[in-house]
């Protein structure tokens, strides 16, 4: 299966934080194909072991999340109307008028729009406004509570974007959870690779979860496996649309890119500087497979390698990602020849990877 196949596999997959369940099962079954040792751990962290060409007692770890952005139902309106809260950093001003999918916990999906105002009957005040979450509200074409209930909705389903994946001109795609069913594409491209390539050092190859929630799945997977180094594939936002000016200098079509500062800055304090050892080898890596790597240094943004730091006395990290627009709507896009870039820079990264990092 090509990288394109796979990735519209997994972004045509529903999968939000906590119940990723689809993508655990399609993850540790593809991984099954590459690795004799697979397991899942109790939160549903599929982690897939490739050993050293010869005895290492390093051990590389590299992750990408399973899991995607949504919401979540949180009371059932007399009228049928379903109100909600966001699960991870769903951006509340593309929601009017959004197409959905309730993965209801008694019954199947159940699609569902997100109320808007009709155009014409909208105040002039309410034309230009954001509504918050708390005003949002899922039309499933009922009329009652008793309809909903019906279908099978409780409080506590979860809710996420209707999924879809279109290929566009110039070789790039729009899809649903491109955060993170890449890096999980990416990470099957590298189990491929080493099945038949052991590397210098031992390799685990990590899908992990709930990243989108509180960015603590891969940092369990990290306290069991104690890695030498921990590489991290997740998307970073392109700023080279008309409004944004790029403001990281990141574009979309230039190839993968390695990060070199990222700051939340937004309700946590937490954020990667990586490993001077990891940059230099990530350089070099790309200088050996003829790639070009652009580098970004970016507040509000975080990934699961800031945790993953923390853990067994402390881990050097690294975040390597693919440029993608219009982060965490349902319209995300990018292209695959980032992806492929990215692809191969892992696989060099990993392929002759140090014994020792130096500072």
């Amino acid at each position: 299966m090509s990288l394109v196949e796979r990735l519209e596999k997994y972004c045509l997959t529903v999968a939000t934080s906590g119940r990723e369940d689809p993508m655990v099962a399609l993850m540790r079954d593809d991984f099954g194909s590459y690795s004799h040792q697979v397991e899942v751990d109790s939160l549903g962290n599929v982690m897939a072991h490739f050993p050293a060409s010869s005895p290492s007692e390093h051990t590389v770890m590299v992750f990408a999340h399973t899991d995607q952005l949504g919401m979540v139902v949180t009371k059932i309106e007399d009228d049928g109307f379903i109100r909600v809260v966001r699960l991870g950093g769903l951006p509340e001003r593309v929601l009017p008028g959004s197409v959905v999918s309730i993965q209801a916990s008694q019954g199947d999906a159940v699609a569902g729009v997100m109320g808007t105002p009709p155009h014409h009957l909208t105040p002039e005040a309410m034309k230009y406004q954001v509504p918050t979450i708390d005003k949002a509200y899922i039309d499933v074409g009922a009329q009652s509570q008793a309809d909903v209930l019906q279908l099978g909705i409780r409080v506590g389903d979860h809710v996420a974007y209707e999924p879809r994946f279109q290929h566009l001109t110039n070789n790039r795609v729009t899809a649903t959870s491109l955060d993170d069913r890449g890096g999980c594409a990416v990470l099957m491209e590298l189990a491929a690779h080493l099945k038949s390539n052991p590397a210098p050092v031992n390799v685990v190859l990590v899908a992990s979860v709930q990243e989108e929630f509180n960015l603590r799945g891969a940092m369990m997977a990290a306290e069991v496996l104690k890695p030498t180094a921990a590489i991290s594939l997740d998307l970073v936002a392109a700023g080279d649309t008309p409004e944004m000016g790029t403001p990281n200098g990141v574009r979309v079509g230039e190839g993968p890119v390695m990060g070199l500062y990222s700051f939340h800055g937004r309700g946590t304090l937490n954020g990667v500087i990586p490993h001077p050892g990891l940059v230099a080898h990530a350089e070099e890596s790309a200088r050996a497979a003829g790639l070009a790597l652009q580098r970004h240094a970016t507040v509000g943004i975080l990934t699961d390698a800031s945790y993953v730091q923390l853990v067994n006395g402390g881990i050097p990290v690294i975040d390597l990602s693919w440029p993608t627009r219009y982060t965490h709507t349902g319209v995300e896009l990018c292209s695959l020849d980032d992806l492929e870039g990215l692809a191969q820079l892992i696989t060099q990264i990993v392929s002759d990877f140090p014994a020792a990092l130096e500072r």
